[in-house]
């Protein structure tokens, strides 16, 4: 008898440990960037066109694809140009450091550097492009100049009638929280690009919005699913993917916010944030 009790109170306790995690995980929806949303329900934004995309190494899909790679190989779509932001395409350039154009060993086609001669996309830079597509994460500071080279991709598509796609990301440090004074008009530029906060709280796709609102690009917003503001990025499930050589963990991301506002002293300049 004693031995049929302890087999119960056992499976009793496997029953009710085990429950609560199945229910959740079939509540739970799968989470997908917006390069991945694009693929399967938003392809109409591209499909038979010419398209230009904005990135760099953390332009990748929830399983480590490249974005470059998807749009490569997909024979709806042709990709003819790369743009890269601070640090290059592929993340490596020191902080501040001029980065040259040149064009891509495998596809053939132009990589434009928008931190070097130029920040933002020259008409030549935009010929025979019919879309612009923008996939690069962000870590929600103002200062962190990513989302100042989104800024000027917007103006210059709006400039040259080009229709603007910008894939959704996570806020890396959640989007429940905006600290820090907004920046004022006279003290713009491209370092802090718009009146935001120190910590705006919004993803890559909201900020476009918010920009939007200047600019009046012919703007699209493609969402991720799964994605809830009170998320971190470790909620995601997502491996992080350093943003730049100063930011190679995600908990640098978190402590950027503080440690950026040395920027210029050298204060800033440590092995790692």
């Amino acid at each position: 008898m004693r031995k049929v009790l302890i087999a119960f109170t056992i499976v009793a306790l496997l029953l009710a440990t085990a429950a609560p995690v199945t229910v959740a995980a079939l509540e739970k929806p799968a989470f997908k960037l917006g390069n991945e949303v694009l693929l399967e329900r938003f392809l109409h934004l591209i499909e038979g066109k010419n398209v230009g995309l904005v990135t760099n190494q953390t332009g990748v899909n929830s399983h480590g694809k490249k974005t470059i790679d998807a749009l490569a190989l997909d024979a709806r779509v042709k990709l003819v140009a790369l743009y890269g932001p601070e640090h290059g395409i592929d993340g490596k350039a020191v902080a501040g450091a001029d980065v040259e154009s040149y064009t891509h060993p495998i596809l053939d086609i132009p990589v434009y550097s928008l931190y070097g001669a130029t920040r933002r996309p020259t008409s030549a830079m935009l010929q025979g492009v019919d879309v612009m597509l923008f996939d690069i994460q962000d870590i929600r500071a103002r200062s962190y100049t990513y989302i100042s080279t989104m800024y000027y991709v917007m103006e210059a598509a709006k400039a040259s009638g080009i229709p603007i796609v910008i894939l959704d990301r996570p806020n890396p440090v959640g989007g429940e929280i905006c600290e820090g004074p907004v920046l004022e008009d006279f003290t713009i530029g491209f370092v802090g690009i718009d009146n935001l906060p120190i910590a705006h709280g919004m993803t890559i796709g909201e900020l476009a919005r918010f920009f939007n609102r200047n600019i009046g690009a012919d703007l699209h917003v493609v969402p991720m699913e799964g994605y809830t503001r009170d998320m971190i990025w470790q909620d995601t499930g997502l491996a992080w993917v350093p943003t730049s050589p100063m930011i190679p963990f995600i908990e640098s991301a978190f402590g950027y916010n503080a440690t950026g506002l040395g920027d210029g002293t050298g204060v800033h300049q440590a092995d790692y944030f």
